[in-house]
């Protein structure tokens, strides 16, 4: 069985304030886009997780943990050959590891016929990260609480997306940006509210959207790492749109107007050592239930 885990992009991401666990409140729009990695699922004697990266492989990976613990609400022992192929970029923000973990609960939960209902997988995958509940549905949703709370919107229609992945590692990278808030970057959850709207009342219009991307960690993203800001500055200095921080970063990306228009940022940002690339947006019918195999 073959399963894809797609990235995602964050519309929006708004910090509502600190938590008494210690963790924040936020509320987000979440959208998957077609840039996945790719789970290979098998039945086996036992549990194990392969990948090319070592780092990844075995039971350090989130999809072992899933598999742990979906197996344990299912009272089986885990058994299955789950071989991760990568695709999606380590640490850059757009939810990679929380979508692999989403695809081997789906994955898994077909292979060893346990019928859990999403919901029922959400619950589990609550414990385990806090988006990814909703990797199990996927397509554009609103993400609140720490992220496990999951409300479906209407799909955006198929948007074209530049991604820009940065030659930068930062270590214990979600961790470090929300040591570097401060109250200034927590808001009331406004900007948010205003484009459910515009996507409940089905009034999509790209400009409208892409004037309300916004994302609370752009702040601390440019005060920290000054080569996020200078890429940033130089399509904006080129007349291009704003570039907006993926997640908790370092990726970027925008909606362009064009494929000219993505040509020329590509172009603008090679000498920085950035890979970019052009994606589109990916539908909730393709992912969830409806990345299984079709059939028995």
């Amino acid at each position: 069985m073959e399963v894809p885990a797609y990235a995602k992009l964050n519309l929006t991401f708004e910090i509502l304030g600190r938590r008494d666990d210690g963790f924040h409140n936020v509320t987000t729009i979440m959208q998957t886009i077609d840039l996945s990695d790719l789970l290979r699922i098998e039945p086996a004697a036992d549990l194990k997780v392969e990948c090319e990266y070592p780092e990844l492989a075995g039971e350090q990976n989130l999809v072992w943990k899933a598999a742990v613990e979906l197996a344990k609400a299912g009272d089986i022992e885990p058994a299955a050959l789950v071989t991760v192929e990568k695709h999606i970029p380590v640490a850059m923000g757009l939810g990679g590891g929380s979508s692999d973990a989403a695809a081997a609960l789906l994955g898994l939960n077909s292979l060893w016929g346990l019928g859990f209902s999403l919901d029922e997988l959400a619950t589990i995958a609550a414990g385990l990260g806090s988006d990814i509940s909703f990797f199990l549905w996927g397509g554009t949703a609103l993400a609140q609480g720490k992220g496990e709370q999951i409300t479906s919107l209407s799909p955006l229609p198929p948007l074209a997306v530049t991604l820009v992945f940065p030659d930068l590692a930062i270590p214990n990278k979600t961790a470090e940006m929300y040591s570097r808030l401060n109250m200034g970057q927590f808001s009331d959850g406004g900007i948010t509210r205003q484009m459910v709207q515009i996507l409940t009342a089905g009034q999509f219009v790209k400009e409208s959207v892409r004037g309300l991307l916004f994302n609370a960690f752009s702040e601390v993203a440019a005060r920290s790492y000054p080569e996020l800001l200078e890429m940033c500055r130089q399509v904006a200095d080129r007349g291009g749109p704003v570039m907006h921080l993926c997640g908790a970063g370092p990726a970027l990306f925008t909606l362009p107007s064009s494929e000219e228009e993505h040509q020329w940022i590509a172009e603008l940002l090679q000498p920085h050592g950035a890979g970019v690339y052009l994606v589109t947006t990916v539908p909730s019918e393709r992912c969830g239930l409806g990345s299984l195999p079709a059939g028995p």
